[in-house]
């Protein structure tokens, strides 16, 4: 009994929860397998898949060249015909090289077939700024990819999360964008904020898509997030309750399917909203939830407020990244003015 809840209990970093997903998965299924630049004899620059060549080899995880567009365009071959790729794209800005494979035949080919062949292909990307990368590396886009139809969305917090939702991910007979934030990896060069290391089971265990969390909660407004943000909206929270101005704060989880219940339940409770996203403040996450609220909560709702990414590309220089990426100090000043 002590050995099960010392197991229970031990805590993973997001990237190790990640990767012990794959691995379980690879283990259980030989249609399985992993490619991408840099995945195999590096680990994954962001720490997504250390060790799995060494325990699966070469033929399972697999390195590729620099051309987006070949090779998930094979992952896509690869999952109709039966087999179940999980397909890396180093950084989500690089979609634009592969955009025709992603939407034009990932998402689509399983409704321009009319059902007769499925995408059972995880698309993983890291997103995210915050460590001076610059405009070609730092976006989330999370709206872009959430817009075009026939593609699941994802974006894990916790590791907790991580685990569950690429056991999900996996085992989805369609595809499935799996967005993780490179700031919630647990990497030693790019340190975590407090929060994102959590407990992990070390059984399988799916998160069903479409099921928002909870990470907080509060009686006098709203805050709807999603990935870093979860975890500086949390920081946020606890500043706030120290003037009595208590915040739920909702992680959303899936962008689709979207929790819309989630959403609506603690709005209807609060009767305040605050949306924070790392996207571009135009025609992104924080306008379709607050759409959603206006349309379905509207005589509930006394305020709406939205933090975002202001319509400029992700400077370089650090002074001004931490000036259009929100802060804490930002989703704090968004609450407050819902409250006066």
């Amino acid at each position: 009994m002590a050995q099960t809840q010392e197991a229970a209990e031990r805590e993973l970093t997001m990237s190790r929860a990640m990767v012990e997903a794959v691995a379980s998965e690879m283990r259980e299924n030989d249609e399985v397998f992993l490619m991408g630049e840099d995945v195999a004899d590096y680990g994954g620059i962001f720490s997504s898949a250390t060790d799995l060549a060494d325990e699966f080899g070469h033929d399972r995880v697999m390195d590729v060249p620099i051309s987006e567009t070949s090779y998930i365009g094979a992952g896509v071959g690869a999952a109709q015909a039966g087999m179940r790729p999980i397909v890396e794209l180093m950084f989500v800005d690089f979609f634009g090289v592969a955009m025709d494979q992603i939407y034009n035949n990932m998402a689509k080919n399983t409704y321009m077939s009319g059902g007769s062949v499925n995408v059972p292909m995880v698309l993983t990307a890291a997103v995210g700024g915050t460590y001076n990368d610059a405009a070609q590396h730092s976006q989330t886009l999370y709206g872009t990819f959430a817009h075009l139809p026939g593609m699941k969305v994802v974006v894990p917090s916790t590791a907790y999360d991580a685990k569950g939702l690429m056991h999900s991910a996996i085992r989805d007979d369609d595809p499935v964008v799996y967005m993780f934030h490179k700031r919630l990896m647990g990497l030693g060069w790019m340190p975590s904020p407090t929060g994102p290391k959590t407990d992990v089971p070390e059984d399988p265990y799916e998160i069903p898509f479409g099921e928002a969390d909870v990470k907080r909660e509060g009686s006098d407004v709203t805050v709807v997030t999603l990935g870093l943000h979860v975890h500086r909206a949390l920081e946020a929270a606890d500043a706030l309750a120290d003037d009595d101005i208590d915040a739920e704060v909702l992680d959303l989880r899936t962008l689709v399917p979207l929790d819309t219940d989630a959403v609506l339940d603690s709005v209807r409770k609060t009767g305040h909203l605050v949306v924070v996203d790392e996207d571009y403040r135009s025609f992104g996450v924080t306008s379709e939830i607050a759409a959603l609220a206006a349309e379905h909560a509207l005589d509930d709702l006394e305020s709406v407020r939205r933090v975002a990414v202001p319509d400029v590309p992700i400077p370089y220089a650090r002074p001004l990244e931490d000036e259009v990426i929100p802060g804490v100090d930002d989703i704090e000043a968004a609450v407050r003015d819902t409250q006066e």
